[in-house]
């Protein structure tokens, strides 16, 4: 088996996991989701994902009914279903739904979430993607409101990133770079967006209305310990276009190069030499925080 689910509990393959159709997560998009990748056999900053699910949960008013050690054993149980770990990195999904119920939007309706864990093999991004860099496009599509659905909860509910990562790909991007509601920079449609400036890392702040993503964090911390000017700043069109260098993050793809917005060059269309170090270093760290111990070995 190279792809295992683990649906409240029970494990089963690909062709035979199913949910019920008055699940609300179907039914509503009532739920929440976190996606990991193994270097090492292990998920990568673990514990971070396990509080933003919780974080996320608790905006919801969502119970996530397992402690964390439990969870790591459904990961645990679930790679070694789908043949993984031993040499063979996995990618991740862990779901957790409002639950099967009547139709309704009363959560009393569902007193029992929905936990699923998707494991298939990590298929790793392009080399050419970090030798090269990467086209990404602006897209009309305009980011969740913060006062609607809020994009520090990382929801079910990915209709806003799927129409915009749709236009992406008409105009033949890899990515599609998303504007809040005042017109400001906030993210890509499945990773945060990083600029380089005259030897600055700068990353637009939380309160443009992004996902305040796991790879973002880490990489800040990265990049600061390096000794580089970083900090959250109000970015808009322009300031991508000026960069000198840019980038994005995210938990399967470590961090991209962009060189090319829609027709606009950023910087010498290539690579450049901050991107390439955050890159390395963060490859060094996650093999050095995941080496050892596979998940759920004690």
């Amino acid at each position: 088996m190279t792809v295992a689910v683990n649906v409240n509990g029970q494990v089963f393959d690909q062709a035979h996991a199913v949910v019920s159709v008055f699940d609300h997560g179907f039914l509503y998009g009532e739920g929440i989701y976190e996606t990991l990748r193994t270097y090492n056999g292990r998920p990568l900053l673990l514990d971070r994902h396990l509080r933003r699910l919780r974080r996320s949960a608790e905006m919801l008013s969502l119970t996530v009914p397992l402690a964390d050690a439990d969870i790591e054993a459904r990961f645990s149980e679930t790679m070694g279903a789908a043949g993984l770990g031993e040499g063979r990195e996995a990618y991740i999904r862990l779901l957790v739904t409002r639950g099967v119920g009547d139709l309704s939007y009363d959560p009393a309706a569902t007193p029992t979430p929905t936990i699923v864990v998707i494991v298939k093999p990590h298929l790793a991004t392009a080399p050419t993607a970090y030798e090269h860099g990467v086209k990404v496009a602006l897209v009309p599509i305009i980011r969740n409101h913060p006062g609607s659905v809020n994009p520090l909860i990382k929801s079910n509910n990915l209709l806003n990133n799927a129409l915009a990562m749709q236009q992406a790909v008409k105009r033949g991007a890899f990515e599609g770079v998303m504007r809040n509601y005042r017109g400001e920079l906030a993210e890509c449609t499945t990773a945060n967006l990083f600029i380089v400036k005259s030897g600055a890392v700068m990353t637009p702040p939380v309160d443009a209305g992004l996902l305040a993503g796991i790879t973002r964090e880490f990489v800040l911390e990265l990049a600061a310990g390096a000794g580089l000017p970083v900090r959250e700043h109000v970015l808009r069109d322009d300031d991508l276009f000026g960069a000198d260098e840019a980038f994005l993050t995210s938990t399967t793809r470590e961090v991209v190069p962009i060189v090319q917005v829609d027709e606009r060059q950023i910087g010498p269309g290539r690579p450049g030499p901050i991107t390439q170090s955050l890159l390395a270093e963060f490859r060094k760290r996650a093999q050095e925080l995941t080496r050892g111990k596979s998940v759920g070995e004690s």
